[in-house]
């Protein structure tokens, strides 16, 4: 199997692209694509207000900004609380911002007399939602006022402004109340917090989030949508036959444990409390790693009969078993593959009644070659599988390439473009 590579796109490579702006500036994670290359597509396939975009797999709505910032409606589906949360944040631009600011200013006030009034009687986490965070992610002073900030968040809630408030205490929670890490895994700073002035910095936030607002005033009428969703079942959110344009990129099928990113939010913002709530969350996304497979998963019935996915699923367990590995990881490896090309296939079957003729897609997929250094070209697999499916292949292009840490290798990151004739 080989597919003409085309466009390298003139972009620089092994770099992350970011918008330095207050309420964009959301989680920067490696994998991500920069707010150009979904610029690039709609100008090149002449995308306009007439269309409506769709990311099944939008993350925190890079996809949607972009395209209400050039006037074109659009929808997005995410499975994560806390990443849909906050793509549903950056593409509400109806906010009175000048009532925000009093509100915040509000519970910033009450949340300083709380703290006041507290003295060294510290909040801790109970040991269940304890559990479910990474050890060390927050340190004890940090959590305590963060836990009275969130008290008083829910006291005074504004519905108008909850959303938004919420994001800005998360943005914040991550990356300057906590002790987590990202390069690129998630991970723990040696150098932990003691103390942080957590009133003050989501102030802050809050204050640029309200620069972005006004900047965008004018395009708040723009139609765009986010909802809480499986990407492999979304034809019931969606009418038949109204999306022109996909552009998305879902998880690449390698050992990110997604969860893990957003755990912290997660917990503190009450979207989990037990185990069982984690696992839930695990079990509506695509299976990328060997934490989200289960008992029961049949995604990769759907790639049964897909003989470039099955020998290299077969390739990777015969060499395990060659190797005499037996790690729960290494033995599930082989189903993380078919189940994770088994779910984008399953996706392409849900897409069908949503698109209209002509409808063009855009995956923006990458290679992974860190399980026994045997590759797997993602963008090539995803391509074969959607022309079996009765989409048209147009071209994979070339985005980027990424250092891998295990092999030291280039591994290319791609963009499948396809269109379906409704056939």
């Amino acid at each position: 199997m080989s597919y003409a590579i085309q466009n390298k796109l003139g972009l620089e490579q092994n770099k992350l692209y970011t918008e330095d702006v207050g309420i964009h500036d959301w989680y920067r994670f490696v994998l991500s694509y920069p707010p150009h290359l979904v610029r690039h597509y709609i100008e090149k396939l002449n995308i306009n207000n007439k269309h409506t975009v769709l990311d099944p797999f939008c993350g925190t709505g890079t996809t949607l900004v972009e395209s209400k910032k050039l006037g074109i409606p659009s929808i997005g589906i995410e499975a994560n609380p806390v990443v849909e949360m906050a793509a549903r944040t950056k593409i509400n631009w109806n906010i009175d911002c000048d009532s925000l600011l009093k509100h915040s200013s509000l519970v910033a006030k009450e949340v300083k007399n709380r703290l006041k009034a507290c003295g060294n009687n510290l909040k801790y986490l109970d040991t269940e939602r304890e559990k479910l965070l990474i050890k060390n992610s927050i340190s004890a002073i940090p959590l305590h006022k963060s836990l009275v900030f969130l008290e008083v968040l829910n006291d005074l809630k504004d519905a108008r402004f909850n959303d938004i408030e919420q994001t800005a205490f998360a943005k914040q929670l991550v990356f300057s109340y906590s002790n987590l890490s990202f390069s690129p895994e998630v991970g723990v700073r040696r150098k932990k917090k003691i103390d942080v002035s957590v009133v003050e910095l989501w102030l802050e936030q809050i204050q640029k989030m309200v620069l972005d607002l006004q900047s965008y005033h004018s395009k708040k009428r723009i139609p765009a949508k986010v909802y809480l969703g499986d990407a492999r079942a979304m034809s019931h959110l969606l009418n038949r036959k109204s999306i022109d344009f996909v552009m998305t990129s879902p998880p690449y099928p390698n050992e990110k444990d997604y969860t893990r990113i957003t755990r912290l939010e997660a917990v503190l913002l009450n979207f989990m409390s037990v185990k069982k709530d984690l696992r839930k969350s695990k079990e509506v996304l695509l299976r990328s790693n060997t934490r989200n497979i289960y008992k029961g998963d049949d995604d990769e019935q759907w790639i049964a009969n897909n003989k470039y996915v099955v020998e290299l699923a077969d390739t990777i367990e015969a060499m395990r078993i060659e190797l005499g590995k037996t790690s729960g990881f290494e033995r599930l490896y082989h189903k993380v593959i078919r189940n994770y090309f088994g779910g984008m296939a399953r996706h392409l079957k849900e897409l069908k009644p949503i698109l209209r003729s002509g409808a063009r897609l855009a995956y923006v997929v990458g290679d992974q070659a860190s399980y026994f250094r045997i590759p797997v070209r993602t963008g090539e697999l995803l391509a074969n599988i959607a022309t079996n499916m009765g989409y048209e292949l147009v071209s994979i292009d070339l985005f980027r390439t990424r250092l891998s840490t295990i092999t030291k290798e280039q591994l290319r990151e791609e963009i499948v473009l396809l269109r379906w004739q409704g056939k």
